[in-house]
């Protein structure tokens, strides 16, 4: 990525990020485990395993899957957020205010 090359470009849900191949290394991985997880839950369903142990691992899910967020909304706002307000684009502090009220749905 050059200078010139924004961290992310375009608008609307058409933005990019470039990302180092340790963050996308990290966020594939926990990803990944996650999928396990569900796939997991999903065999326990088939196998008729008891409800509140299915629902242990659909809770344990749930926190993994928060925990990607987190990670990735940290990432966003130590690159994306500060380098737009260092650069005068206020907007980008609306368009994080919007990501926080989905998050805390």
């Amino acid at each position: 990525m050059s200078e010139e090359t924004p961290m992310h470009e375009g608008c609307g849900c058409h933005q990019k990020k470039a990302r180092s191949e340790e963050e996308l290394k990290k966020l594939t991985n926990r990803l990944s485990r996650i999928e396990g997880q569900i796939r997991g839950i999903r065999g326990m369903l088939e196998r008729d395993a008891y409800c509140p142990d299915i629902l242990a691992q659909a809770a344990a899910a749930n926190a993994a899957l928060n925990a990607f967020s987190r990670e990735l909304l940290s990432s966003h706002i130590r690159s994306c957020v500060v380098n737009d307000v260092r650069a005068g684009n206020d907007e980008i502090v609306d368009e994080l205010l919007d990501t926080l009220q989905k998050l805390m749905k």
